[in-house]
């Protein structure tokens, strides 16, 4: 079988080497297509893979039309937007992620942004300590867990809200967090929000002026999922009649100008999202994937299939 490994930014080294080693043990071969300029360059490379690997690489209906071998898609990481489910489940194409993959990376970098909003940017002005702060935390997955658990060694109170904690309050006291049941009662309880959701029909927009005004005066959000779950408007708005609010997010806002314009350092934004960008994740999600496509093809395994 022929694996097409498709990245316009690339794996790591070591991510291709460890890719490459599982892919040839497994008797089949490996071809990269990296740094690529134009959508033509990735169709006519799939035009014979057996399987596809890709990062945030966009997988619509036109690169499943021009891919009539491709029995396998798996998208290196946790986010899964960039995929075309529904034209691959047409195709008869299984679809998959790494979940968990690249937590860890995304679980620190949420305390990086915190650290430097708490502090004011670190420009020598006076800041607030993260101990004793309450975290909520919207979304309660691979990601929000493992920020739950670094929190406690900042020593703040931990709240979470999802549909798995609401069903199932208790299963937030394996990992010593207050499980909420509404997101309207996490933000009245919280001082700062972490969101970890998934961009879809009823998370887009989500997070709106309603929700956001029951934060306190000098709330934080940081945002390391999608820029769709935030009502751009909305958060102006909040940060406009709330001097000391602020916003810290791993996705650059299609506002991104009037932020930096009215906000200053009450806001941060990198200038790619850099969440899974670690030397780890990029490996640990790269060999996560080849693995997952191999095993795919030994015994049919589909235990990540996304289009069930």
């Amino acid at each position: 079988m022929k694996v097409l490994v498709a990245t316009e930014k690339p794996f790591a080294k070591a991510a291709v080497d460890g890719i490459r080693k599982i892919v040839e043990e497994a008797g089949h071969k490996l071809v990269l297509l990296e740094k690529y300029t134009s959508t033509d360059q990735l169709l006519e490379a799939v035009a014979d893979a057996d399987a596809l690997i890709v990062r945030s690489d966009k997988v619509t209906a036109d690169v499943v039309a021009a891919a009539p071998k491709l029995k396998i898609v798996v998208r290196a990481g946790a986010g899964f937007d960039n995929l075309d489910l529904a034209a691959c489940t047409e195709k008869g194409i299984v679809a998959m992620n790494t979940p968990g993959q690249n937590s860890n990376a995304v679980a620190e970098l949420v305390f990086g942004m915190l650290i430097y909003l708490q502090r004011a940017g670190f420009s020598g002005a006076s800041g607030s300590e993260l101990k004793g702060k309450k975290l909520g935390l919207h979304a309660f997955g691979n990601i929000g867990k493992i920020v739950a658990n670094i929190a406690k060694g900042f020593g703040m109170e931990v709240y979470a809200f999802s549909p798995s904690l609401a069903r199932n309050p208790k299963l937030g006291d394996q990992y010593g967090v207050t499980a909420i049941t509404s997101p309207e009662e996490l933000y009245d309880k919280s001082d700062i929000v972490s969101l970890h959701m998934p961009a879809n029909d009823q998370t887009k927009g989500c997070i709106n002026y309603d929700l956001m005004s029951r934060l306190p005066q000098n709330a934080i959000i940081i945002n390391t999922a999608r820029k769709e779950v935030i009502n751009e408007a909305d958060l102006v708005r909040i940060m406009e009649e709330r001097p000391k609010f602020k916003y810290g997010t791993d996705i650059c806002p299609g506002n991104h100008e009037e932020m930096v314009q009215k906000f200053g350092v009450r806001y941060l934004s990198s200038s790619k999202k850099c969440g899974a960008q670690t030397e780890e994740a990029n490996v640990n999600a790269g060999l996560a994937a080849a693995s997952q496509i191999c095993k795919f093809f030994a015994t049919g395994d589909r235990t990540f299939q996304l289009n069930k």
